[in-house]
């Protein structure tokens, strides 16, 4: 095989790969009050992830992680370009959502409950959006807030 037909070949791999990619974001976003809640929580979850970072107390490997993370989401190039209505910002958010869940994981969620700098309300909209479970006292289906 000459080297051209392995790059040509490579190329449209690649783009089968982004291709599928796009139809699993598609399907994965989410749509309505999710997605603009999702929206407002940004800049709290922003400082969320870098607290969690700064945290000597979590392990290095959650710490590496929310750092790439934050690296990831600060650089132009994405998965799939920001300008791309509701898919720009979706891989962010599917790729966030991981690895918070991965922190919560290894971390536990109350350090992630510590480190939230918005609202109770934020927080178990964070939650909500993520799939964790609450357990700060004013979640609803904590069972130790009900007396």
């Amino acid at each position: 095989m000459r080297w051209w037909e392995w790059l040509i070949g490579a190329g449209a791999a690649l783009l089968v790969a982004w291709a599928a990619l796009i139809v699993v974001l598609v399907a994965a976003t989410p749509n309505g009050p999710l997605f603009s809640e999702a929206l407002r929580l940004l800049p709290d979850l922003l400082r969320l992830l870098r607290r969690l970072a700064a945290d000597r107390t979590l392990p290095r490997g959650v710490r590496i992680r929310l750092a790439l993370l934050m690296a990831y989401l600060a650089i132009p190039i994405d998965l799939i370009p920001d300008f791309i209505p509701v898919l720009g910002y979706a891989d962010d958010a599917i790729i966030v959502t991981l690895v918070l869940r991965g922190t919560v994981r290894r971390a536990g969620l109350p350090a992630v409950r510590a480190h939230w700098p918005g609202t109770d309300d934020g927080f178990t909209a964070l939650c909500r959006l993520t799939g964790l479970t609450s357990n700060h006292p004013h979640n609803p289906d904590n069972p130790a807030s009900r007396h």
